[in-house]
């Protein structure tokens, strides 16, 4: 068994254009947040937390962000890619568990898409996808309503 951890934050566009996509669903009540890719806090928390348990580096080693093949591209499909590498290494999920910090947009209505959007990229049952959120309780750029960040954890089994 093998553990990761992965954490991830993003501002929000001070442009407010595009819409948060945020676990692979898009939310249209915020704007999208800054990134060389879709900026998908959540997935690259999880990209980072499947990374560390296969022992395999990091987000910005895999996926570089002077890449521009990776501009704008949607982290589901990075999310895809790894999953695919821990599959040519024998590495099985187990199951996920995130949190999202954000003091905006309210998610709780998104939360059970997030899950079958994630459970269904990585061919996992959405019993094995936990995610939580919270807020900042006002406090530094998540409390200011600038910011989302998010963690993961993963554990896995070679």
């Amino acid at each position: 068994m093998r553990v990761g951890f992965g954490y991830d934050i993003h501002k929000f566009r001070s442009n407010n254009e595009g819409y948060l996509r945020l676990g692979g669903v898009e939310i249209i009540e915020a704007p999208q947040l800054e990134g060389h890719s879709d900026g998908d806090s959540l997935i690259h928390a999880v990209i980072d937390a499947l990374l560390g348990a296969a022992g395999a580096g990091d987000i910005g080693e895999i996926f570089s962000p002077n890449d521009p093949s990776l501009k704008g591209i949607d982290s589901r499909e990075l999310l895809l890619r790894v999953e695919r590498l821990l599959q040519s290494r024998n590495l099985e999920v187990i199951n996920l568990d995130m949190t999202i910090i954000a003091e905006k947009p309210r998610l709780s209505g998104y939360i059970k898409s997030m899950r079958e959007s994630i459970a269904g990229v990585m061919n996992l049952s959405t019993t094995a996808v936990n995610i939580k959120a919270t807020t900042n309780e006002g406090m530094g750029l998540i409390g200011n309503g600038e910011a989302i960040a998010a963690m993961a954890v993963v554990l896995i089994e070679d």
